[in-house]
């Protein structure tokens, strides 16, 4: 499987899907402890865009799936994992891509977008005004301590519940927990710009996902940009065959090249 040696020497996983070449390639990044197959390919994400003819590429994010997994927290800041994605853009030589991330990878991606100008449109999941407010994961909902304690507790029902889900996921997809945790953990380098993303943007939400909550005011601080809400909570909206009903008809509508 297709391996490449980030910025920073890491080696991180990706997958090429081939499309019909007449699209712009898609570029998916997952969320926290998911994975391509958890987060893309189990939800009916890459079938839907294949069907549509789209190229499609995701990355395992460093931490996760089959990248490498360092324990070191100073290794996992959000600009480092968005100048990953295009470290992967350089490595497959490509000049420009549509972007969808889900959040974790939504975070990622807007970073990212307001940095690389070869990303020329952007879908982002499980996300809101938490984005806004925080600069990333909503701590009116979830605390990265938490997670993080979530992550390492020896004893599963020493677990805080807000890190419950995020434990389960891990477990599910035989995540390294020390280095999720070392995820978790990292220092945050602030508010995110989002003025200065000006690319055609979807905020797409589910209608119970509490981490997307208030999703409007991250449409409305990004210009131009579009919400759909969608059925489901944070683990469940990404599964829902409106959630690609909504990406396909964004990414394969006309946009500006």
């Amino acid at each position: 499987m297709p391996t490449f040696a980030s910025f920073d020497g890491l080696r991180l996983h990706y997958t090429v899907w081939e499309g019909d070449g007449a699209r712009r390639p898609v570029l998916l990044q997952h969320g926290f402890a998911a994975d391509t197959n958890a987060n893309w390919i189990s939800t009916g994400v890459v079938a839907a865009l294949r069907s549509a003819g789209f190229t499609v590429i995701s990355l395992d994010a460093r931490g996760h799936g089959r990248s490498e997994k360092p324990h070191d927290e100073s290794r996992y800041t959000e600009d480092a994992m968005a100048r990953d994605v295009s470290a992967l853009l350089d490595e497959l030589g490509l000049d420009e891509v549509s972007m969808v991330g889900y959040s974790m990878g939504a975070i990622i991606a807007l970073t990212v977008t307001a940095a690389d100008k070869r990303i020329r449109s952007l879908a982002t999941g499980g996300v809101g005004s938490g984005i806004v407010d925080f600069g990333g994961v909503d701590l009116r909902v979830v605390k990265p301590a938490d997670i993080a304690s979530a992550l390492l507790a020896e004893d599963p029902a020493s677990v805080p519940p807000s890190g419950v889900p995020f434990r389960l996921l891990a477990d599910a997809v035989g995540g390294d927990r020390r280095a999720l945790a070392a995820v978790a953990s990292a220092s945050r380098e602030g508010r995110l710009d989002l003025s200065a993303i000006g690319v055609p943007t979807l905020v797409l939400a589910g209608e119970q996902d509490q981490l997307a909550a208030q999703p409007e005011r991250l449409a409305a601080a990004i210009a131009g940009a579009r919400l759909v809400r969608i059925p489901g909570d944070h683990m469940t909206a990404v599964m829902s065959p409106a959630f690609a009903e909504a990406l396909v008809s964004f990414l394969a509508a006309p946009q500006p090249r």
